[in-house]
């Protein structure tokens, strides 16, 4: 997927890069893959999007996790996200 510039991205898609950003399980590699934008794309996405406190407190998160970055996952883990994320309704 050709990289694409964060002004194209709708409102819905921010709001769920930022949810998938947030969450633990969900690695740069598969934002990357669903929006086409880097790990540094998707920071610089955060820093803008967020207060400068929220985007502090998610860089501390993030930052060397191990499930945000595949290469650094267990070779056990398949999946992006937790089986329970998205509940059928």
């Amino acid at each position: 997927m050709p990289k694409i510039a964060i002004k194209t991205l709708s409102e819905a898609d921010i709001s769920r890069l930022i949810e998938m950003a947030w969450e633990d399980r969900t690695p740069f590699d598969a934002i990357e893959k669903s929006f086409g934008l880097s790990e540094p794309q998707v920071i610089q996405l955060m820093r803008h999007e967020l207060k400068r406190g929220s985007f502090e407190l998610w860089r501390k998160r993030v930052t060397g996790r191990a499930t945000k970055h595949v290469a650094l996952r267990s070779k056990l883990v398949e999946r992006a996200y937790c089986p329970t994320q998205y509940k059928n309704k």
